[in-house]
C-alpha cells in the first residue's frame, strides 16, 4: 500500500508529525510485509481537530442524507471485498477462506444492520407529558480497534458514530492496519465529507491514550483487553466522557446429557477453535454433565484430532497461527500451567504442531478432568485451547458457568427447549447461544461484569452514540 507511512486526516492522506515506524509482520511465515507510522500526541490533535471542525456541519445532515452515503459506501465495500480479505489473512493469519467467509463478511453484515437501524430510528419524540425528546449526535468520538477481528470491529464502531452524525478518530491495532487503510480508502471513495473519519496509527500508551485524555473528544469506544479497557477508562475519566467498552471473555458452554451429544460435541469444537480460538466469545469451557461425560470426553478427542492447522493462504476449514510472538508464549505458558495444575492433556499440548517451524502455530488443545479454580477456567487463554468441566446438575453448571470475571457469550446444548430458556435467564452474560444458535447481523453484542458495557451492533449499538435532549413548552 502507497499510503502504509501516512495518516488519513481531514480527507487526505498525510504525512505525520511523528516519526516513529512499525513493522507489520505476516504470522503465518514471520516475515515483515510492510511498516506503518505510529503517531504521537500532535497527530492525534491535528486529527481531532479536524474532526471537531466537520462536527459542525456534518451534525447537521439529515438521516436521508448518511443513508445515502452509506448505500455508496456498501458498493464500494464490495469493489474492495476481496482486497479486504487477502489483507486480513496477511496481518494476523486468518485463512482466507474464513476471512472471506467471516472477517470480510462483516463489513457488510453490520452494514446492513445498520443502515437498518438508521432508517427506524426516530430523531424526535414526543413524551406522554408533551415534552419533545431529541436524539443528537454525541460529537467526536475516539474509537481503538483489536487486531482479532479488525474489520468486524472497526465497522462496530465507525458505522453507528458516522449514522449517529458523529465525526470520529479511528486508531486500529497497529499489527494489524492494512485492512483499516484500505476501509480509510472505501470511506473517502464513498462521498464521506472531510474530517469526518480519521486514522491515526498508533499504540495504546501514547494514541490511545492521547484519544482517552483528550477534552475535545466527546466519546470513547475501545475493544480489546480487560486491562486496556480500565487504562481507557481511567484516562476517559479526566474528562468525564462517555465510554463504552467490549473487552475479555471466558464464555461457558454447557452441554446436557438430553441433546444431540456427538452434534453438538463436534460444533462445540470447532466453534472454540475457530479463528484459532482469538475471539473473545469463544465457548472455551465446556461443561459437561457427568452422565455423559465418558462419551462426551471420546468425542471431543476424536474431534480435536481433526482439527487441521494450515497456511492461511489455502482454501478450507483449517485453522492457522497465532497472530504473534507475544500470544504464542503465553499459549504455550498456559498450557504448561495446566498441566502443572494436574488437569489431563486430551489432545495437542505445548510446541508448534509438526512442520511448521516458521509462524505462530499451535497445536489445538483440549484439557479433561479441569476444576474451575485452575488459571487454565479462570483465564482467556486467546487461543485453540479447550478445557472440560464435569457437573452433576443444573445447579451445579449455572454456578460454574457464572464462576468467571466475565460475562460476554454462554452456550447451551440441550433437547428440551423449556430447561435451555429457564437455564439462560440464570446465566450472566450478554449473548447465549443456544444448540447452535448464532449472532445474526443488527442484533446487540456486549457482555456482563469484567467483559464491558454498552452495546454494539444494530440499534442498541447505534443509540450509545447519541445525547438526549428533551424540549418543555410552557
Amino acid at each position: 500500500m502507497k499510503n502504509l507511512n501516512k495518516f488519513y486526516i481531514n480527507g487526505d492522506w498525510v504525512t505525520p508529525i511523528s516519526t516513529d515506524t512499525f513493522p507489520v509482520t505476516n504470522p503465518a511465515n514471520e516475515e515483515i510485509i510492510g511498516t506503518i507510522a505510529m503517531g504521537n500526541q500532535e497527530d492525534v490533535n491535528i486529527a481531532v481537530e479536524a474532526a471537531n471542525e466537520a462536527f459542525i456541519t456534518y451534525s447537521t445532515t439529515s438521516k436521508e442524507e448518511r443513508l445515502n452515503l452509506f448505500k455508496k459506501l456498501r458498493e464500494v465495500t464490495m469493489l474492495r471485498y476481496e482486497e479486504l480479505a487477502q489483507a486480513i489473512t496477511c496481518e494476523m493469519g486468518a485463512p482466507i477462506s474464513m476471512s472471506r467467509d467471516a472477517q470480510t463478511d462483516a463489513a457488510i453484515g453490520h452494514l446492513d444492520g445498520f443502515i437498518t437501524a438508521l432508517e427506524q430510528h426516530k430523531e424526535k419524540t414526543t413524551l406522554d407529558n408533551g415534552d419533545i425528546l431529541i436524539k443528537e449526535p454525541i460529537g467526536v468520538c475516539g474509537l481503538i480497534t483489536p487486531w482479532n477481528w479488525p474489520i468486524n470491529q472497526i465497522t462496530l464502531k465507525v458505522l453507528p458514530a458516522l449514522a449517529a452524525g458523529c465525526t470520529c478518530i479511528l486508531k486500529p491495532s497497529e499489527h494489524t492496519p492494512l485492512s483499516a487503510m484500505i476501509y480509510a480508502e472505501i470511506i473517502h471513495e464513498a462521498g464521506f465529507p472531510p474530517g469526518v473519519f480519521n486514522l491515526v496509527n498508533g499504540d495504546g500508551p501514547r494514541v490511545g491514550a492521547a484519544l482517552s485524555k483528550h477534552n475535545n473528544i466527546q466519546m470513547m469506544s475501545f475493544t480489546g483487553s480487560t486491562r486496556a479497557g480500565k487504562n481507557v477508562t481511567c484516562d476517559a475519566a479526566e474528562s468525564i466522557k462517555r465510554v463504552t467498552l467490549e473487552l475479555g471473555g471466558k464464555s461457558p458452554n454447557i452441554v446436557f446429557s438430553d441433546c444431540n451429544l456427538e452434534e453438538q460435541i463436534t460444533a462445540s469444537i470447532n466453534e472454540c477453535m475457530f479463528n484459532t480460538g482469538q475471539s473473545c466469545d469463544a465457548p472455551t469451557r465446556l461443561l459437561v454433565e457427568e452422565s455423559c461425560y465418558k462419551e462426551a470426553i471420546a468425542l471431543a478427542k476424536s474431534s480435536g484430532e481433526s482439527v487441521v492447522v494450515g497456511d492461511p493462504l489455502e482454501e478450507g476449514d483449517h485453522i492457522g497461527p497465532l497472530f504473534d510472538k507475544i500470544q504464542f508464549d503465553r499459549v504455550q505458558n498456559l498450557i504448561q500451567a495446566g498441566i502443572n495444575e494436574g488437569a489431563k492433556l486430551l489432545v495437542g499440548g505445548l510446541d508448534k504442531p509438526s512442520g511448521f517451524e516458521a509462524g505462530w502455530y499451535v497445536k489445538p488443545t483440549i484439557f479433561v478432568d479441569v476444576t474451575n479454580d485452575m488459571r487454565i477456567a479462570q483465564e482467556e487463554i486467546f487461543g485453540p485451547v479447550l478445557v472440560i468441566i464435569p457437573f452433576k446438575d443444573e445447579a451445579e453448571a449455572i454456578k460454574i458457568a457464572n464462576d468467571t470475571p466475565y460475562g460476554l457469550a454462554a452456550y447451551i446444548q440441550t433437547g428440551d427447549s423449556v430447561k435451555a430458556e429457564r437455564v439462560a435467564m440464570q446465566l450472566r452474560a450478554g449473548a447465549i447461544h443456544i444448540n447452535g444458535g448464532e449472532f445474526n447481523y443488527g442484533s446487540p453484542f456486549g457482555g456482563y461484569k469484567q467483559s464491558g458495557n454498552g452495546r454494539e451492533g444494530g440499534s442498541m449499538g447505534l443509540e450509545d452514540y447519541f445525547e438526549a435532549k428533551t424540549l418543555h413548552y410552557a
